[in-house]
C-alpha cells in the first residue's frame, strides 16, 4: 500500500501528482462564477459582480520554528499575504488557527502571537477570527500554524498568463529563505537569512505600471518549481540565463556544502513576474527600488512548450526541471 512521504510536502512532482489525486476526488471545486481548485492557482477567486474576492489558506510546520530572518508566525502571515499578491489581491483580512503540542512553552507561543502581530500591523491586515487546539505530548511536533486569508482583487493576474516574447522578472535573490533554515539546522556560521517578507507593496507598484501577464511566488519547490509551473499552465516555453538570476553569494556557497540546487529552494518573500517587454524597464527599476537584487532572468517563447530551459553559465543549454520530491523537510 502506498504511503505518504515528505516529498509529498515538498513542491516538486510528488506533491504535484498528490494534489491532482485529491482534487479529482472533489466534484465542487468552483463557485458559480470564479474559479478554485480546477485551476489550482494561489487562491480560489469569487466574482461578485462589481469586485472580484480572493480567498487562499495555507498551513505551516517549518523547523525549527525560530529562524534567521524570522518564525513560523511571521512566515504564516507572510506566505498568506503573497499568495493574495500574485493574484493581483489587496489583502483584507486574515485568520489564525494553532495546533499546539502538549507541553509547548507559553513563552514561546507567545512570541510567535507577537510576529504574527508585528507581520499583520505592518502590512494592514488584521487577524479576524482564528482558534486553537491541544496535541496529546508525541502525537505532533510543538506547533503548527494554519492561516486563511481574503482580499479585494484590484488587477486579476494569474498563473496561466505568460506570452512569447513576455520577459521573466525577479524581485530579489533566490533560495534565501530554505537555505538560512537548513545553516540553521546544520549550525552553521553564516549569517544567511530569511527573505520572509510580504510582497503586496511590490505587487502593487508592478501592477499600476501594467503590463504584467502572469505572476507566482517560488515558494515551494523554488524558482524551477516556480518556472516550471508557469510555462506548464501557460503552454509557453520559457528560456532563463543562469548567471542573470540573483543568488547570494553565502547561498551559493551552503547550497555547495549540502549538495543542494538553491534554484530548487524556497524563497518567502520574493515574486517571479512575466511582463510585457515595453513594460519590463520600468518594472525593474520599480523592484530595484525595494530591492537592489532585482532582474530580468530570460524571456517566454512559444516553443517547447511547457519546458524551461536554463542558458547556463558556460553557455549551454539544459531543461530546468522541478524536485521530484524532498531535498529536505519542513521549511515552510
Amino acid at each position: 500500500m502506498e504511503k505518504i512521504k515528505l516529498g509529498h510536502g515538498a513542491g516538486g512532482d510528488l506533491m504535484k501528482n498528490l494534489v491532482e489525486e485529491i482534487v479529482s476526488s472533489i466534484d465542487l471545486k468552483k463557485t458559480e462564477k470564479g474559479f478554485g481548485l480546477d485551476r489550482l492557482e494561489d487562491a480560489g477567486i469569487v466574482d461578485l459582480g462589481d469586485k472580484k474576492i480572493a480567498l487562499t489558506t495555507d498551513s505551516y510546520t517549518v523547523d525549527p520554528l525560530f529562524f534567521p530572518g524570522g518564525d513560523i508566525g511571521t512566515l504564516a502571515v507572510c506566505g498568506t499575504v503573497n499568495d493574495l499578491a500574485v493574484m493581483g489581491a489587496e489583502p483584507l483580512a486574515l485568520t489564525l488557527a494553532y495546533i499546539i503540542e502538549e507541553g509547548f512553552p507559553l513563552n514561546d507561543l507567545k512570541r510567535v502571537t507577537d510576529s504574527v502581530n508585528h507581520s499583520s500591523k505592518a502590512v494592514g491586515v488584521p487577524i479576524i477570527t482564528g482558534d486553537s487546539k491541544v496535541i496529546e505530548h508525541g502525537k505532533m511536533d510543538k506547533l503548527i500554524v494554519n492561516t486563511a486569508g481574503i482580499g479585494i482583487v484590484k488587477q486579476l493576474v494569474t498563473n496561466h498568463g505568460a506570452n512569447p516574447g513576455d520577459k521573466i522578472l525577479v524581485s530579489g535573490s533566490v533560495g534565501d529563505h530554505g537555505l538560512a533554515l537548513l545553516a540553521k539546522r546544520f549550525d552553521f556560521d553564516t549569517d544567511m537569512a530569511s527573505d520572509c517578507a510580504p510582497i503586496w507593496e511590490i505587487v502593487k507598484r508592478a501592477l499600476e505600471i501594467g503590463g504584467i501577464s502572469a505572476m507566482k511566488d517560488p515558494t515551494r519547490g523554488g524558482l524551477a518549481n516556480c518556472l516550471n509551473e508557469l510555462a506548464e499552465k501557460s503552454s509557453r516555453a520559457f528560456f532563463v540565463k543562469e548567471k542573470q538570476v540573483p543568488l547570494k553569494e553565502k547561498a551559493r556557497s551552503i547550497g555547495e556544502i549540502l549538495g543542494i540546487d538553491p534554484l530548487q529552494t524556497a524563497s518567502e518573500g520574493r515574486v517571479v513576474m512575466c511582463v510585457k517587454p515595453e513594460r519590463a524597464d520600468d518594472i525593474l527599476e520599480t523592484l530595484k527600488k525595494f530591492d537592489e537584487d532585482a532582474s530580468v532572468i530570460g524571456h517566454v517563447e512559444k516553443e517547447p512548450k511547457g519546458k524551461v530551459i536554463l542558458e547556463t553559465v558556460v553557455g549551454g543549454r539544459r531543461f530546468l526541471e522541478p524536485a521530484i520530491g524532498e531535498l529536505y523537510p519542513r521549511i515552510c
